[in-house]
């Protein structure tokens, strides 16, 4: 089971607020509440009045995918729908940001939620690797899509250590240095100014979650 919560509706007003024509992308897959088309369409409702309160216009799409975690389905669903966008709001958990950045590497790509918990479903003992940390407080939108808190051994937040050789981290040969990929993803995108804003430390008090009847 995955617990999400949807981010503060300013939040996501202004990381989307670059852009015009924007893909909302659901998800109708483990998240709890349901984050699937129904609730991508009220997102949808909810950006464009608070847009036009701000005077801004947007041309908004809106799917949803069985799974956004599963590279094939997103691939498959998302690819009718990202010819003529200039961004993808994802209602995914933080798997799914990534999983549409690494696949469709030329639009940014923005969570609308934070991730609270993640379980871990063992398929017949079938290997995944961690994506997110479910830290309750999603920077995706400033890292092109890749969570340097999962996939930095370190966990670093204001860019790399100065370890990595041939692109691959210092603890661990096998491993691609996540500062790397944030680097080249973010120059892909022309958005490398974002690589020099220091983080602040996390505060892991948002990850609490609770579940109201």
């Amino acid at each position: 089971m995955i617990v999400t919560t949807l981010k503060p509706l300013d939040e996501i007003l202004e990381s989307i607020s670059p852009y015009r024509k924007i893909l909302i992308a659901g998800c109708d897959g483990c998240t709890q509440p349901p984050r699937g088309l129904r609730e991508a369409k009220t997102l949808k409702q909810l950006l464009e009045l608070a847009g036009q309160l701000k005077g801004k216009k947007f041309d908004f799409k809106v799917t949803s995918v069985v799974k956004q975690c599963d590279s094939v389905l997103t691939t498959s669903a998302l690819k009718p729908y990202v010819e003529d966008v200039e961004a993808v709001l994802s209602l995914a958990c933080g798997a799914g940001p990534q999983t549409v950045a690494e696949f469709f590497p030329d639009l940014p790509v923005i969570p609308a939620q934070n991730s609270h918990f993640i379980g871990i479903d063992d398929r017949e003992g079938s290997i995944m690797y961690d994506s997110c940390t479910a830290c309750g407080d999603c920077i995706l939108a400033l890292t092109g899509g890749i969570c340097p808190v999962t996939r930095c051994s370190k966990g670093l937040l204001s860019g790399a250590c100065g370890g990595a050789s041939n692109g691959k981290c210092e603890l661990d040969s096998e491993r691609d240095c996540a500062w790397e990929l944030i680097y080249e993803r973010l120059k892909r995108l022309g958005k490398l100014d974002l690589i020099r804003e220091l983080a602040p430390p996390k505060d892991y008090s948002a990850k609490g979650w609770r579940v109201t009847p």
